[in-house]
């Protein structure tokens, strides 16, 4: 199994999201991985279900990039639910 951390596979759409006041862009499906797990799981608790299915997306995706569509549906979809687009 290769590390989602590092998979340069990209998602069908680019995250522009705005944090502590900068603009941050997730294009590859390691980008956002990364974004997902360097936060501390207390502050995706309100999210736990579509976090964890957005990691378990990921890490798909990392293995197999024609599951890119379900990732970025996923991160979508958390994204939209925490109101970070």
């Amino acid at each position: 199994m290769s590390d989602p951390s590092n998979s340069e596979t990209p998602l069908r759409t680019t995250f522009k999201i705005r944090l502590n006041g900068d603009t941050l862009a997730i294009a590859t499906v390691g980008q956002a991985y990364q974004f997902l797990t360097n936060f501390n799981s207390v502050e995706w608790m309100e999210f736990r279900t579509l976090h964890d299915e957005a990691v378990a997306a990921l890490e798909g995706a990392a293995e197999n990039a024609m599951l890119s569509v379900q990732a970025t549906n996923a991160v979508r979809a958390l994204f939209v639910s925490a109101k970070l687009l």
